[in-house]
């Protein structure tokens, strides 16, 4: 069984499936950009009391689906999700779905996928993929963030589904239930709704560990780190920083980057100047997300060292914090 599907690579997995999923159900407009732009993907939290992979739980974007979810809401597109407690379930609704034609986002945990590269491998249960066929034993995989497709056993593919910690998929898919067209004037209602909400939760929301705010929380404890639990724990907590910013799937810089194409875009279907201005801003956010990387980077590596070191640390995610807010409050402001 094999369905007939156009693999698109993309810097991020949710978009990424997102946009070869839509696509492929009858959404051409549909590109990366769009889907994280309309889906609300950008995103800061901080969770104090959390632990992942022994560090501080930080994330740049939304929790795993919602991109997939809102896109599909905005765009009026019925979502099949499971999730399931059999493994033996799970496979016989996937090969159902392969069987009828559909091509099926599955959740996994990267640890237990084969065929990348064995120093990228390590427990984060929140990667996204598509499955769109299987020969014998054998599926077939469009991942997004693959150059190509490529393939994974049944086997390997049943223990990431139901890899076990933080964010356990649970056998996971997800797939449009209809195949339509969607018209501009949607995807016009679609892009304000989606930079509304981003904005808002950026921007404007008081929870102090959430978007502005939470980079902010987390500037200030950067510079308590030292004293609180001492430079070398310190030195860790900031490489998990770096390692939720710009290794795992959480976006970061890139995001910032692929935020700043999405306004680009959006301006294609609204014409508003504000958007090609707020897209500049937040490409010059990006490089400083960038720059702040290899600052942590210096200190966890020990070529950079003390309290000081720490503070202008802190200071970089500060000053980050007050031009995405402004950022963001300048897209809030428009009068579609």
């Amino acid at each position: 069984m094999k369905v007939e599907f156009k693999h698109i690579q993309a810097a991020h997995c949710e978009n990424g499936v997102a946009t070869n999923l839509l696509q492929h159900a009858g959404v051409h407009q549909m590109t990366e950009p769009l889907a994280f732009g309309i889906g609300a993907g950008i995103f800061f939290i901080h969770i104090p009391y959390l632990k992942i992979s022994n560090g501080p739980a930080i994330s740049f974007r939304s929790m795993p689906g919602t991109i997939f979810k809102r896109t599909c809401k905005a765009l009026d597109i019925s979502v099949e999700r499971k999730t399931f407690r059999s493994k033996e379930k799970a496979q016989q609704f996937l090969d159902e779905c392969l069987q009828n034609g559909q091509p099926a986002g599955c959740q996994v945990g990267v640890y237990y996928l084969p065929y990348f590269p064995v120093e990228y491998r390590f427990h984060f249960n929140a990667h996204n993929l598509v499955v769109y066929g299987k020969e014998n034993d054998t599926y077939l995989v469009s991942d997004p963030i693959m150059e190509t497709a490529t393939t994974i056993s049944a086997a390997d593919l049943e223990k990431a589904r139901f890899t076990k910690g933080a964010l356990a998929p649970n056998g996971q898919i997800y797939f449009p239930k209809e195949h339509k067209q969607v018209s501009d004037e949607q995807l016009k209602k679609a892009i304000k709704k989606g930079i509304k909400h981003a904005a808002w939760f950026m921007a404007e929301t008081p929870v102090p560990i959430i978007g502005t705010n939470g980079i902010k929380y987390v500037a200030k404890k950067i510079k308590q780190w030292p004293g609180e639990v001492g430079e070398r724990r310190a030195r860790t907590n900031l490489a998990q920083l770096v390692r939720m910013q710009e290794e795992i799937g959480t976006g970061g810089a890139g995001f910032r980057f692929v935020y700043a194409a999405f306004l680009q875009q959006a301006y294609r279907y609204l014409p508003n100047e504000t958007l090609l201005e707020v897209s500049k801003e937040f490409t010059a956010i990006g490089d400083m997300w960038r720059n702040s990387a290899v600052q942590a980077a210096g200190i966890y590596k020990g070529r950079l060292s003390g309290q000081k070191e720490f503070d202008t640390m802190g200071n970089y995610l500060l000053e980050i914090a007050e031009k995405e807010q402004i950022a963001f409050r300048e897209l809030l402001k428009i009068k579609w």
